[in-house]
This record gives C-alpha cells, structure tokens and sequence, in this order.
C-alpha cells in the first residue's frame, strides 16, 4: 500500500515557491502543546518535541501491534508546525526580540482518523513507556488558518526577517493587510531538520493571516 505523503498530496500547503503567494488553508487536525521560551534552550521545547513525536509516532507504528484506529492508512508523519506570538505584542516574524520570551503554539498535522478517543488512547500507551511525561497542555485541535499568505524561507531562521518583509511588501501589492486578529499568529512549518541539515539549506514555510484592505 502506497503511503500519503501530506507534503507531496498538498503541495500547495507545505511545498510554496520563494515568491510570495495568496492561499486559503482548510481545516485540519493537530496535535498541539503549548508553551513558552526560547526553542533553542528551554526544556519545556524539548519536552514539547518528545510529546509530539512520541503520540505522532506511537499513532502511526499502531498497526505493527495491530492496534490501529478504524480507519487507518498508511502515511508518513506530517512536519513539525510552529505558531509564535510574544505577550502584550502582535508578533509578526521579524524585528529584535528577546527569544527568551517567546510564546509557541508547537503541533504536528493527524492524519483524518485520528479521534479524541485515539488521541487519549495514544497519550496513556506514550505514559506507560515514560511516566513522567506531563501532558496538560497537550491538545487535540481542529485548526483552521482561513486566508494567508506564504513563502518558502531558504537559509538559517535568524534569517527569517528578510523573507518576511519580502512577503509583507507583497501583500500590499496584491491588495491584502496583514491580519493577527482573534488568535491569527505568524506561522512556520520545518521542512528541514536543523541537527542534519546546514543552517544555509534549511526550509521553512512562512505563512501570515490576511485579509482584503
């Protein structure tokens, strides 16, 4: 049986040319944790990663112990998501900032099966390997972005600003503001894994909320 490849199904959503360009992104599932502090130092991102990597994985490997949810298929794991927003500011992917204070909402896409009853179910087989693991802001979620623009970011993510601007200069060109109301948060997805990969190498897709100036 022939795996689905999200990123190679929807390459409109994960596989964006370097030029800017408009999208409308459905609603999908995702598990998600919660958090706050530099990604590149707090343990509570590192504890993030093991949560979202332990239930993605242990939902997908369900079959080998021939416990897979109705509905399974086959497919590969989905790449890691970031949304980042900053107390008391409107973030939005570049200027200084102090990634101390940072704010995360890190998740990975589910495939359509996967239920709140999986999503328990996978959570209590991840506590019995690793009892310390803390889920409370561990969430099922159905997210829908709604209108966005995106980009693919080449190079290191401190870089990140520069494609940003070249996005936002964009926008206006095509008639579009920028639009971080009522939760809409600046947007990356990982393609690349920064422990192999070259900073210089690295994907990113940026994506913003927009709406009609």
């Amino acid at each position: 049986m022939e795996k689905l490849d999200y990123k190679k199904e929807y390459k409109d959503l994960y596989m964006p040319k370097k030029k800017p360009g408009i999208i409308q992104v459905p609603e999908m599932t995702f598990i998600q944790v919660e958090g706050r502090g530099n990604p590149n130092t707090c343990q509570s991102y590192k504890d993030a990663m093991e949560i979202l990597y332990g239930l993605s994985y242990g939902i997908k490997m369900s079959r080998m112990s021939g416990e897979q949810p109705e509905g399974y298929f086959e497919y590969v794991v989905p790449p890691l998501e970031g949304l980042w927003w900053v107390d008391d500011d409107q973030y939005k992917g570049k200027g200084v900032i102090d990634k101390d204070k940072f704010c995360w909402f890190s998740m990975i896409r589910q495939p359509e099966f996967v239920t709140e009853e999986v999503f328990e179910w996978a959570k209590e087989k991840l506590h019995k390997k690793k009892p310390q693991i803390d889920f409370s802001n561990t969430k099922l979620v159905k997210f829908q972005e709604g209108l966005c623009c995106q980009v693919m970011h080449i190079g290191p993510y401190d870089d990140e600003p520069a494609t940003v601007e070249k996005m936002e200069q964009f926008i206006i060109e095509e008639g579009y503001v920028q639009d971080f109301e009522e939760g809409r948060l600046h947007h990356e997805i990982y393609l690349g894994d920064p422990r192999k990969t070259a900073p210089e190498r690295l994907k990113t897709v940026i994506r913003h909320p927009i709406r009609k100036a």
